[in-house]
């Protein structure tokens, strides 16, 4: 098992991932002769496409998503009916471009963490001490703590970029605002919660997100296990790969998505005059309040952010090939 960190934060990677080594990793033989600098630029280029294209259903699931919150903050004037009269409501109130809005702050997450990932691996892996004898029950552990630890140590440091993109995403033209944003942008939001919350605002949520590393990883590697005897032969296509890769992400974002959405609403109060105790606090208040429904409110926007990235990944792969070409001077096998 990988000790590639799976979180919450990561699930569009994780789907751009699947699709990544099956089509433009794979088949692409010469890429491994190509220095980590260049492997971590084309992985970057990827990473960044793949979030673009799919940032304006990120944005509406963000919105759907915290739309509880923002009734609350008066940044909304009434509930989506679900995701497409969102999408409607913000296009005729917003137009086109700030569906982006929040795609920079994601974006720039990208690098930092996969830097933070390749740092921390290697030192966790040690501490672990995996074996190859490891029964499954024991290999599984370690690899989720494993992957739980190094998850947490990145999210140190990139955490409050995804506090951030929340924010901005969630910012809508109001009519009880006056159609006037609570945020200019990204380094208004760090301003602005700084002043109200110090350091404390930029991590609202933490815990529960390095709680849902876990979680994420456990349901992640515990379907993929399952099913891989099932459908996967030891000469599987790379379709049928691709398949129960996108599959497994998918069924294990939605299966810890509640735990997603506490955290974005945690993140939400910060600024606000009344905050959730903790995670606990803030589950039981969404449920009593709107029902436990309201915990999966934009969830299959996370099927639709996927197909999206990958479509674009796609064309990518072409891009990829044609470089390595040149670079190697020598067609990709």
């Amino acid at each position: 098992m990988s000790t590639q960190p799976l979180c919450f934060s990561q699930q569009a990677l994780s789907l751009f991932t699947c699709f990544a080594k099956a089509f433009v990793m794979g088949g692409s033989k010469k890429v491994d002769q190509l220095g980590f600098f260049e492997n971590f630029c084309l992985s970057g280029a990827a990473a960044v496409i793949a979030k673009t294209a799919a940032a304006p259903i990120e944005r509406v699931k963000l919105l759907v998503q915290n739309q509880g919150e923002m009734l609350k903050l008066g940044t909304l004037d009434r509930p989506y009916n679900g995701v497409i009269d969102c999408t409607i409501r913000t296009f005729k109130s917003e137009g086109l471009l700030p569906f982006w809005r929040g795609n920079l702050p994601n974006c720039l997450r990208y690098f930092p963490t996969q830097a933070l990932n390749f740092a921390f691996k290697d030192k966790v892996k040690a501490a672990i001490k995996p074996q190859k004898s490891d029964p499954y029950a024991v290999a599984f552990t370690k690899n989720v703590v494993s992957g739980g630890i190094a998850g947490a140590l990145s999210l140190v440091f990139v955490y409050s970029l995804d506090y951030c993109r929340t924010r901005l995403a969630s910012d809508t033209k109001s009519a009880k605002k006056g159609a006037a944003r609570q945020y200019d942008g990204m380094i208004d939001v760090y301003k602005k919660t700084w002043k109200t919350d110090g350091i404390v605002g930029l991590y609202r949520g933490f815990v529960i997100s390095c709680i849902g590393i876990m979680v994420y990883r456990g349901f992640y590697f515990g379907l993929y296990d399952t099913i891989k005897p099932i459908f996967l032969g030891e000469d599987a296509g790379v379709t049928v790969s691709f398949i129960l890769g996108y599959g497994v992400t998918v069924s294990a974002g939605l299966l810890s998505y509640p735990i997603d959405t506490i955290r974005r609403r945690m993140m939400m109060t910060s600024g606000a005059a009344v905050k959730y105790k903790g995670s606990l606090d803030c589950a039981v208040s969404i449920i009593r309040d709107e029902g436990p429904m309201s915990l999966m409110r934009g969830a299959g926007a996370n099927i639709l952010r996927g197909v999206a990235g990958a479509g674009v990944l796609a064309g990518f792969d072409k891009f990829k090939q044609l470089y390595v070409s040149y670079r190697l001077g020598k067609p990709v096998a």
